[in-house]
């Protein structure tokens, strides 16, 4: 299935290249965006390279094939993923609009 979930900057977009091309995921695998249980707000993001599923959502950006799972999806839709490398830290940063709580360091959060 392809549908547009979530949005990367281009700051996301040009990090995940440089994993990827660092990685060299093998054939058949994507970038997967999830959602978990746990965390101090109950939720937590997971990003990770995985085996390409059936009921996936399937995004290509730039050569970049980012999956996300059914589950995962209610809770990311209409969020942006940005990569952040300033003073404040180092990372993945996703902007949730949906969390109606999130905790101190940013990771996890309640709809």
């Amino acid at each position: 299935m392809s549908e547009q979930i979530v949005t990367l900057t281009e700051k996301a977009i040009e990090r995940i290249a440089q994993i990827v091309a660092a990685e060299s995921p093998a054939e058949g695998k994507g970038l997967r965006l999830g959602v978990v249980g746990g965390g101090c707000s109950g939720l937590s993001y997971k990003i990770e390279f995985s085996e390409i599923k059936d009921n996936d959502f399937s995004i290509k950006l730039e050569g970049i094939q980012i999956l996300i799972d059914p589950k995962s999806a209610i809770y990311l839709k209409d969020v942006t993923l940005d990569f952040q490398d300033g003073l404040e830290g180092k990372g993945f940063v996703f902007e949730n609009p949906n969390a109606k709580n999130t905790c101190g360091c940013g990771e996890s959060f309640t709809v």
